[in-house]
């Protein structure tokens, strides 16, 4: 489960154990991005800060683990060379999934080395109650790529708008795990940040 984390949030963790159950996955490894590609023209918080949240909000769950690999990759990071890496690492044989949101996958074909992304694994797309999966199945049909979409409950909750609270000085309980609260408020992360 690759995404920029940042901050985690429930709707990240509920995600993750919907797609561990839907799918018989036997893990899920969250990978957050070291440089993101689409995000150079927005401030992002530093990764080791997202890394270490992001275990911090995994922690309790043995079916979860947080990889570095994007984090300790110099440059830009590219799912394509993340998948690539991980190809390499567990063999042709076995399967690999990219869960993210419904949204994203629209774009998967303008991503960097989209064709071979699509050789490489299959991507399952993360979609609120009531979603329009047409243009996911319309997309998807442009190429070789494999899109599963998976219904998980409608959480109103954004890593944007978590942000914009912080800075606001607005409660954020009950949207990350406290763990995860207390470390961004050690830290003074998104302090005076919209």
């Amino acid at each position: 489960m690759g995404g920029t984390f940042d901050p985690i949030h429930y709707g990240h963790l509920v995600t993750a154990e919907e797609a561990l159950v839907q799918f018989n996955l036997d893990r899920v490894v969250f990978m957050p991005t070291g440089e993101p590609a689409r995000k150079t023209h927005q401030q992002v918080t530093p990764a080791e800060h997202r890394y270490l949240m992001t275990v911090i909000a995994t922690a309790s769950n043995p079916d979860f683990t947080v990889s570095r690999l994007e984090i300790d990759r110099p440059g830009v990071t590219y799912t394509v060379d993340t998948i690539m890496q991980l190809r390499s690492m567990h063999g042709p044989d076995t399967e690999l999934f990219f869960i993210t949101g419904a949204d994203a996958v629209l774009d998967i074909l303008t991503w960097k080395d989209s064709e071979r992304l699509a050789d490489e694994c299959t991507f399952i797309a993360a979609t609120r109650p009531g979603y329009d999966l047409a243009p996911l199945g319309e997309r998807a049909g442009a190429g070789r790529l494999v899109v599963e979409p998976m219904e998980v409950p409608a959480l109103a909750i954004s890593s944007t708008d978590i942000r914009g609270r912080l800075a606001a000085r607005r409660p954020v309980r009950y949207l990350l795990p406290e763990e995860v609260a207390a470390y961004i408020r050690k830290n003074g992360l998104y302090e005076g940040r919209g």
